[in-house]
């Protein structure tokens, strides 16, 4: 649903997701209700209805939103930066810090991953980030600073070790951010076969 809001409307549609997030993450999609969230915000059922149709199309927004926010932060990090494989390194550092301070949101895709409403949005959206470090690894390719592989096999392979070793890590509170990223970048640039 696209209305054109005033910038109240974008402050209450901003809580709604805002709360929502934190609700299905402490307890689960499924249990949560709109109910839930519009009496956890103290607003009525009308206020939700005008920014979303429904419960599944406020989680899509969630996750649509979430996933362009951490390839920003991506796209930040490498600002500038000419080695691709330095880009490739900060952009997973980027996305492995970005998941970790925003373990609601990880929480939230980890299900949407395996909820056949929602995979095929998360999937989208991964599809994105994968592309993305593509053209950085088409380019380090090039230049013969990795074997020669398919680049987008590869961009795949840094989502699912990143993905598991925060999982892993994050859950377990055994590392923090900084020490889970060093990890996964160290990892996955053994694994390219990074020629310095």
């Amino acid at each position: 649903m696209s209305r054109r809001l005033t910038p109240r409307g974008k402050e209450r549609r901003a809580q709604l997701i805002d709360y929502a997030t934190k609700r299905f993450a402490t307890d689960g999609y499924h249990p949560t209700s709109v109910a839930d969230i519009v009496d956890g915000l103290g607003v009525g059922k009308g206020v939700f209805y005008w920014y979303f149709a429904s419960k599944e199309e406020l989680f899509i927004e969630i996750l649509r939103t979430s996933q362009r926010d951490m390839r920003r932060r991506q796209q930040r990090a490498i600002e500038g930066v000419d080695d691709p494989v330095r880009r490739v390194e900060l952009g997973i550092r980027a996305g492995v810090e970005w998941l970790a301070a925003n373990n609601d949101l990880r929480r939230l895709f980890e299900f949407a991953r395996t909820e056949s409403t929602f995979a095929g949005s998360m999937k989208a959206g991964q599809s994105v980030l994968v592309s993305d470090a593509v053209v950085h690894l088409k380019e380090a390719i090039v230049e013969g600073r990795i074997p020669d592989r398919d680049p987008e096999a590869l961009a795949w392979a840094i989502l699912g070790v990143s993905n598991q070793l925060i999982h892993v890590y994050i859950d377990g509170d055994s590392m923090d951010a900084p020490q889970i990223a060093d990890t996964v970048v160290d990892f996955c640039m053994e694994g390219l076969g990074v020629r310095r």
